[in-house]
């Protein structure tokens, strides 16, 4: 049965939900890292491991998450990854000393990767035109969870401390767990596909490892993963360190500091949202419409970034402008990379290709915070934000441009195989 417009648009709902208060506590380690160092007494390095230890936890989820995901109900796995978010959250906040947070950080990487079901289940709901604009509406919640982690971090680590937020966050999870288990459809697989619209039994589709294994075939893809490898290295960089960039290096009060991150992350917001629509207006165009906008996009903020944290410390509201005109192009391209994943697999196994190219990200990202912690200990977190956010996104650009160029064969691919699939359930039912 065909979901109805308001349930599917529930579920886009409490997806946002998930998203905002999941990122809102994955992200307070950055807001909280100077407070967090100043309770244990340690130094960059020993901080940039924390996060790197939750970055290879993820990745080495991320396989069994997909395929989970492929094999067994999304929605149900979803409720299971919030309640372990809750749960790992409080323990982060109990640990005694650096030792057992490190370990316990690193637990709540298990359902940082839990979420390739959640855009599989959603590319069930939203047919092939309409899957950018929906992603991209579900990545605002990205950025406006970092927003509302920052909020919650500046305003109340000096009233409840900083395990009082990561108790406060923790909750919400455990929460949600139960609003997504018994609220929450899960839809039939490939049932927004254009091809199969009009067939009344489309039959059930699970995970399939010869499918699955047919996914290092097409070309797009590889060169999405490998991209993919290098494109996450800067959103850990600023993620993690910027606010004590700011803080540091600009000498920004923590008033200011807030003032510059709200502006930066409201854009930011608005470029995922725009990046999406972008990518579905070109996409209806041309199928290499997605990757064209996310090659451009990421270019161009590549040269944003660049002149922005080479503005004058003195001139604040210059920086704020140029700040602000990178962090509207560089969320451009995420949106696309996840439709562009889902416009060239099988609906039995996209949990399974999301959860590889965010295997690949996490696998190179996992570096990133310790590598940015070394270079500013022997120089400096600008130099440090700039050599590997400028570095990653020039190599990245190419590795888009090259996908573009191949996408539309592996597009006409998938469109075949569910032609042939609909032809197959119209003769099965005559």
């Amino acid at each position: 049965m065909k979901p109805s417009s308001r349930h599917r648009w529930f579920v886009v709902a409490v997806s946002f939900a998930f998203i905002l208060l999941h990122q809102s506590d994955k992200l307070l380690i950055g807001p909280l890292t100077t407070p967090i160092m100043e309770t244990f007494d340690i130094n960059e390095v020993q901080m940039g491991a924390v996060s790197t230890g939750a970055l290879i936890v993820g990745a080495v989820f991320y396989p069994l998450w997909g395929y989970l995901y492929d094999r067994y109900a999304r929605a149900k796995l979803l409720a299971v990854a919030s309640f372990i978010w809750g749960a790992t959250t409080w323990l982060n906040a109990i640990a005694p000393t650096y030792s057992a947070f490190l370990f316990t950080r690193a637990s709540t990487g298990i359902d940082d990767s839990s979420y390739p079901g959640l855009y599989s289940m959603i590319s069930d709901y939203f047919g092939p035109e309409l899957r950018g604009k929906v992603y991209g509406l579900l990545q605002v919640a990205m950025p406006m969870g970092y927003l509302l982690g920052m909020i919650m971090a500046l305003l109340l680590r000096d009233v409840i401390g900083w395990r009082g937020v990561f108790y406060l966050t923790g909750s919400l999870g455990a929460l949600l767990a139960v609003l997504i288990f018994f609220r929450v459809r899960e839809p039939q697989r490939g049932q927004s596909e254009p091809e199969l619209a009009d067939v009344a039994e489309i039959g059930a589709f699970r995970f399939d490892w010869q499918a699955a294994r047919q996914l290092l075939r097409k070309r797009s893809l590889l060169l999405l993963f490998v991209q993919g490898f290098f494109g996450v290295f800067p959103w850990n960089v600023i993620t993690y360190w910027f606010f004590r960039y700011l803080e540091t290096e600009r000498s920004y009060s923590s008033d200011a500091v807030m003032v510059t991150m709200v502006v930066a992350v409201l854009v930011l917001a608005l470029g995922y949202a725009a990046g999406g629509a972008a990518g579905d207006y070109l996409f209806r165009r041309t199928r290499r419409g997605r990757l064209v906008v996310a090659t451009l996009a990421v270019l161009l903020g590549a040269v944003l970034l660049f002149l922005a944290l080479n503005v004058p410390i003195q001139n604040q509201g210059l920086f704020l402008i140029m700040l602000s005109a990178t962090a509207l192009f560089i969320p451009f391209s995420s949106p696309n990379v996840i439709a562009t994943v889902h416009d060239v697999t099988l609906p039995e196994v996209r949990s399974t290709a999301t959860a590889i190219q965010y295997f690949v990200e996490s696998a190179g990202a996992a570096l990133a915070p310790l590598m940015a912690g070394a270079i500013a200990v022997h120089s400096s977190l600008k130099y440090a934000i700039l050599l590997i956010s400028i570095s990653a996104w020039v190599l990245c650009s190419a590795f888009l441009a090259l996908a573009a160029f191949v996408v539309p064969r592996d597009i006409e691919m998938l469109r075949s195989q569910m032609r042939a699939r609909a032809e197959a359930a119209g003769a099965g039912g005559t």
